[in-house]
């Protein structure tokens, strides 16, 4: 909670606030869900509403404290978005993710930054300045927005708009902190940052890749006596890791997302129980981010900049976001329709209201104008764009046409014995599994059939159980056997 609010009420009375809007906002959530709100919007309007020119009165005017709140959160989000990232997927689009993430978030700025020149008459860098301020789609928004609406997109798409969200946070903070250097040094050549930009990725990615390994071998090796000790220490080391980064001048977002990433595709004890509370937790991160945020606004600071603000969310939404998204995607095999839809996906969130901070603490002019132009722009965002995806999927056909059935409900925490995992794999269509009874589908002999699922529906196996197109198979078997299995299905081994 904002200090200038806590230390004017007894801690009885900041705990019982807290706990109201925590379980406001989470009730709130069910209700935007039915009517296609996005969360976050929620959680913003909510901490709008308690703030000094709302019904809660809570005075909050501090974005150091804002800044804090915000990299914490994001620490938190970003972790636990690269853990459950299906990383088989998503290395599949490695090139046009970064590509997006870099070039996309460059071009998005540049063309932001140009049009705000036009429309808000500010010289041309402090106009790039706000450029980059927003030119970044937001991992929290889009994590939240793609896993929440419940729209099956083809994996090729979501693996994209998840790892370039969760990687471009990055280019755009550098670009703010070195348009923000430019501003105050106006001798600095712009050159002279593109050395640093390439330090502080490798910085952040070296950082987050040897967090990964040590947090492995810790876990894999202590012999901890309670089980709840283990998110614990997982805690530690994502908060060590950004700042880690950021100490050697590096890149603590792309660190933790690394982090996450890294470990997404390594078999470790506990693993589906630390992702089970690491997907608690980035909710209560995002929560708490965005009431803060909603505190920190000002509504009646924002009602100046509606034409302008409306204009440049226009520009990005229309022009700035399609625009990068196409050219970046020139070179790799995406339909029109493919690059629509991404377009569409450009959701902006906490991040770039957390960058919105950083000109406040610089102390340059018109950063008031910075923040309240970007929040108006997120608002925008999240409005336009968040409440129609399900309607864009639809529009541009790029829904997964596969079946959708529920999650198996069980799991297995490998031991130091024995490395054997759960598996599931998909009978396709054409697979010569298709209309054979399970004793007949010659399966190796320590691959175990757990359960088959059909649609919503869970079968208990037997050797006459027929399987169908579209069932889905838990095996339990080593990776090597599970890779023998996928083989099998796809008809490449006799």
């Amino acid at each position: 909670m904002p200090a200038n609010f806590a230390v004017d009420l007894p801690i009885e009375t900041v705990m019982l606030i807290l706990a109201g809007l925590l379980v406001l906002s989470v009730v709130a959530s069910k209700m935007s869900d039915r009517f296609g709100i996005p969360s976050l919007l929620v959680f913003l309007g909510i901490g709008m509403l308690a703030g000094s020119e709302g019904i809660g009165g809570i005075y909050f005017d501090n974005p150091k404290i804002a800044q804090a709140v915000g990299f914490m959160a994001l620490a938190v989000i970003l972790f636990s978005g690269g853990l459950d990232t299906p990383w088989q997927e998503t290395r599949k689009v490695l090139k046009e993710s970064w590509t997006l993430a870099t070039l996309g978030v460059l071009l998005t700025a540049l063309l932001l930054g140009f049009s705000a020149h036009l429309v808000l008459k500010l010289p041309l860098t402090q106009s790039m300045l706000l450029g980059a301020i927003a030119s970044s789609t937001d991992a929290a928004a889009v994590f939240a927005v793609l896993r929440s609406k419940g729209v099956p997109l083809r994996s090729k798409i979501s693996a994209t708009l998840e790892l370039e969200s969760g990687s471009n946070d990055p280019m755009a903070a550098f670009l703010t902190i070195g348009l923000i250097q430019l501003i105050q040094m106006p001798g600095l050549a712009w050159y002279s940052l593109v050395g640093l930009f390439f330090i502080q990725m490798l910085i952040g990615v070296l950082v987050g890749y040897l967090a990964a390994r040590l947090l492995l071998l810790l876990i894999n090796t202590l012999r901890l006596g309670y089980a709840g000790l283990y998110p614990v220490m997982a805690v530690g080391m994502v908060l060590f890791a950004f700042a880690a980064a950021a100490a050697f001048k590096g890149s603590g977002f792309l660190a933790v997302y690394v982090m996450g990433l890294v470990l997404s595709q390594s078999d470790f004890l506990h693993k589906n129980s630390l992702s089970r509370f690491f997907q608690g937790l980035a909710w209560l991160a995002q929560i708490l981010m965005f009431l803060t945020l909603g505190l920190y606004v000002f509504p009646s600071r924002l009602s100046v900049i509606i034409l302008p603000g409306l204009a440049l969310a226009a520009v990005l939404i229309f022009i700035a976001r399609p625009v990068s998204v196409f050219l970046c995607l020139l070179p790799f095999r995406f339909s029109w329709r493919e690059k629509a839809f991404i377009s569409w996906v450009g959701l902006r969130g906490a991040v770039p209201i957390i960058l919105a901070t950083y000109p406040l603490l610089a102390g340059l002019d018109a950063s008031g104008t910075y923040f309240n132009i970007v929040f108006f722009i997120v608002l925008s965002s999240v409005l336009i764009q968040g409440t129609s995806i399900p309607w864009a999927a639809r529009i541009f056909k790029v829904e997964d046409a596969s079946p959708q059935g529920a999650d198996f409900p069980l799991e297995l925490a490998p031991t130091h014995s024995w490395k054997g995992m759960l598996r599931e794999l998909t009978v396709e269509s054409g697979s010569p599994f298709a209309g054979k009874a399970i004793y007949e589908l010659k399966l190796p002999a320590n691959y175990l059939v757990v359960l088959v699922g059909r649609g919503e529906d869970f079968l208990i196996p037997n050797g006459s159980l027929v399987v169908q197109t579209g069932d889905r198979i838990l095996g339990l078997a080593r990776e090597s056997v599970h890779e023998q299995v996928r083989e099998l299905s796809r008809g490449l081994k006799a």
